[in-house]
């Protein structure tokens, strides 16, 4: 399967109507996929809890999930190139049905092991839906490229609006959560028929050529990926190892599942409803500024944390916890695109997804580990030593680039 041939759009590629309508496209994509990935981050320590006795390994589940999303990273960049970028989109929304069907039978049979395999399934769709902010700049001019970016990124509205309904109306429809992740798989079945539509004309693609362009330690030395990397992965680290433990720790204070998808709720709001402005504060302030704005803001999400454990305490912190990932995350996104050359896309999306997602794996296990130990203090704590290190390596970088260019 291949892409739409260049031929067949001459200009398409060279204005922003087919990036408008592509990142529309994956804007719906994304809250499908959006779904399958909410509900395993809201109820995978739940149902891990149940399933197995240890509750340092409560988590778990939800780290296999992003094992299997660092795990696919590089395989689907590659079947990207080689294939086309429907094809990669289409195999991910197909990899997420499989996977909510197998936490259904995980569930039905209350096997952990099972349920872990499920939600790693579900981890090569989270793959695949993080390259739609990439697919949205393909046919996209510079100018266009963070409001593409964050079109597809607001789909995740979607999912914030749907989930915690959708999960509230199914937890006791059947097995306990069990057709929540049912309905997981009817919402990739549409999402697999969404990215069916994406159009990306060979004119928009790498040219495969003997040249690929810069080799890779080249890319990634430069001061300004440095920058984007380590925005990008601090980002979604620190949002994960946050929203990780956020339903068990509401849970340890007497919440009820339903409380705490109303919490997920507002987080998940306040992750993507600004990507409808996100784009302008980028083109107007700076990739840098609205980086460490959204730095900043995790820092208040664990001030905030730490202030109380009120119902009102837990929301505040996941809508500053989704904002800051909101800023941080359309902004690294943004540099990184500024870092290659089309040939050179490749590769480079891919190192950034691995490392990204290698430490957001490792981030949702210490989650756990961080609860069952030190509390759920203890987990807020860890983001201000992190934010803190990687802002100084941000307003630091750019200054070191400068001198070595001189």
């Amino acid at each position: 399967m291949t892409d739409t041939t260049a031929s067949s759009l001459p200009e398409a590629a060279s204005d922003d109507q087919l990036a408008r309508r592509n990142a529309l496209i994956l804007a719906l994509a994304q809250g499908c996929s959006g779904y399958v990935i909410t509900t395993a981050f809201v109820l995978g320590g739940l149902v891990g809890s149940t399933l197995n006795p240890d509750p340092s390994l409560a988590t778990l589940p939800i780290t296999t999930m992003m094992i299997g999303t660092f795990a696919a990273t590089l395989p689907m960049s590659l079947l990207m190139q080689r294939f086309g970028r429907r094809f990669g989109l289409m195999l991910g929304a197909a990899a997420g049905i499989v996977g909510s069907l197998v936490c259904v039978l995980a569930i039905e049979r209350g096997s952990f092991a099972l349920f872990c395999l499920g939600t790693h399934f579900c981890g090569y769709y989270g793959s695949s839906a993080n390259y739609y902010r990439f697919v949205a700049t393909d046919t996209a001019s510079p100018a266009f490229r963070p409001t593409a970016v964050s079109l597809a990124l607001a789909g995740g509205l979607l999912a914030a609006l749907i989930t915690p309904e959708i999960l509230t109306r199914t937890r006791e429809l059947w097995l306990p959560f069990a057709a929540c992740f049912m309905a997981g798989a009817v919402s990739a079945m549409l999402g697999m028929l969404l990215v069916s539509l994406v159009r990306v004309p060979l004119a928009a693609r790498p040219v495969e050529a003997v040249s690929t362009g810069r080799p890779l330690l080249e890319i990634i030395r430069q001061p300004r990926f440095i920058t984007a990397l380590a925005a990008g992965t601090v980002a979604y680290g620190m949002m994960s190892l946050v929203m990780t433990a956020t339903p068990l720790a509401m849970a340890a204070c007497n919440f009820t599942p339903d409380d705490a998808s109303h919490a997920i709720r507002w987080h998940v709001l306040a992750m993507y409803v600004p990507s409808f402005f996100t784009g302008s504060l980028i083109a107007r302030f700076g990739r840098i500024p609205v980086a460490l704005t959204g730095l900043a803001l995790l820092a208040v999400c664990g001030l905030i944390a730490l202030s109380g454990i009120s119902i009102f305490d837990f929301i505040g912190a996941m809508v500053a916890l989704g904002l800051g990932w909101n800023f941080s995350y359309i902004s690294a996104t943004t540099m990184v695109t500024d870092c290659h050359t089309p040939e050179e896309r490749g590769k480079t999306q891919a190192f950034n997804e691995m490392t990204v997602f290698g430490f957001v794996a490792i981030a949702t296990y210490l989650s756990g580990r961080l609860l069952s130990s030190v509390g759920w203090n203890g987990v807020n704590v860890a983001i201000f030593p992190v934010v803190a290190l990687v802002a100084s390596l941000i307003l630091v970088l750019p200054f070191l680039g400068k001198r070595s260019a001189a």
